[in-house]
């Protein structure tokens, strides 16, 4: 089967590749497609570690073909994920108590397992998501990973209906992000980015305000026009977003951080002791998340803008979307 493999040179080469035979619990997915994300990027340059190597790929949906003995949740011909959490060890304090993305032995696709950049790919069958009836695979490929981690990222903020949210950075996440908001939450919402072209597609998705940080102090806006924002998702890679995220909060905000910029960010201490701010870090969503995110989809609450790309056009995306030429997530189709 081909391929995309992390290379020693921080590239991605297309190599042929063969799965090895299903352990119990596991099926084989032949793989529809699967989109490319930002922590794509970071894997094959090794920021987190060298991945030399490993097959990328975290957003997968793919078609069940084989089950070994021990499957239950799925069945051939079901269309199930490939998501960044992979799987748990399913008894530590974090599987049992609702925070399963956060296991010590998590393994997580296209990172520390195989992921789904390739024409087949094996997953634990019970940490696979079955896509449902209404969904279509492009979209649900993006909802796998961008679509729950945006949807955990708005509950962590702990934001009521009616309530403004402020969404740094309007790209693939954010404008996900953006739709959940509107459209599941309730939420009014103040998009913040520095290109106006994203900004001009968050306005078309229902954006409340717009604020380009390099025209105007987004914060200062924010507490000017609606008092703060009571909750806000940064999802941008810069630092100065994370900065401006605290000070548009209102007393009692809080700040879900989703973006993973190299920097650190400043917290004034006083300030978030004196105004009640909170800081929390989200991390993707666990598999209930991704159901609800999906059922979401299904329904047509949420939309993923997608671009279908061939597997081979892998290092032109990444340029893509380093250079800010992408609109919505490309999506890589078999």
């Amino acid at each position: 089967m081909k391929a995309a493999v992390a290379t020693a040179d921080h590239r991605v080469a297309i190599e042929d590749r063969s799965l090895r035979p299903l352990e119990h619990g596991e099926a084989r997915l032949k793989m529809i497609c699967c989109g490319v994300c930002h922590t794509d990027i970071h894997v094959k340059n090794g920021d987190f570690g060298d991945k030399t190597g490993r097959i990328l790929g975290h957003e997968g949906i793919g078609e069940v073909v084989e089950v070994a003995p021990g499957v239950t949740t799925l069945k051939i011909g079901d269309r199930a994920s490939v998501a960044w959490f992979y799987r748990g060890c399913g008894h530590c304090e974090y599987c049992t108590s609702g925070r399963e993305t956060l296991c010590r032995s998590v393994l997580n696709a296209g990172y520390t397992a195989d992921g789904g950049m390739a024409e087949e790919c094996i997953v634990t069958a019970d940490y696979s998501v079955k896509v449902p009836d209404g969904l279509e695979s492009a979209p649900a490929s993006s909802i796998t990973c961008a679509g729950v981690t945006c949807y955990k990222a708005i509950k962590e903020a702990m934001v009521r209906p009616g309530q403004w949210l402020a969404i740094y950075g309007m790209g693939g996440l954010g404008n996900l992000a953006l739709q959940y908001a509107k459209n599941v939450f309730g939420l009014h919402v103040v998009a913040v980015d520095v290109n106006d072209a994203q900004l001009d597609f968050a306005k078309e998705c229902g954006a409340d305000i717009c604020i380009n940080p390099t025209k105007e102090d987004a914060a200062e806006v924010m507490q000017e026009k609606i008092g703060g924002a009571h909750g806000a998702v940064v999802t941008a890679v810069a630092r100065s977003a994370f900065n401006s995220a605290v000070y548009c909060l209102r007393a009692g905000g809080c700040l879900s951080a989703v973006g993973l910029p190299s920097e650190d960010m400043d917290l004034n201490i006083p300030r978030l002791v004196l105004d009640g701010i909170k800081v929390v870090g989200s991390l993707v969503g666990t598999r209930q998340d991704l159901a609800e995110a999906f059922a979401f989809g299904a329904e047509g609450k949420v939309v993923p803008k997608t671009h279908p790309r061939k597997l081979e056009e892998i290092n032109d995306i990444f340029d893509e979307m380093l250079s800010g030429k992408i609109m919505g997530r490309m999506v890589i189709t078999f």
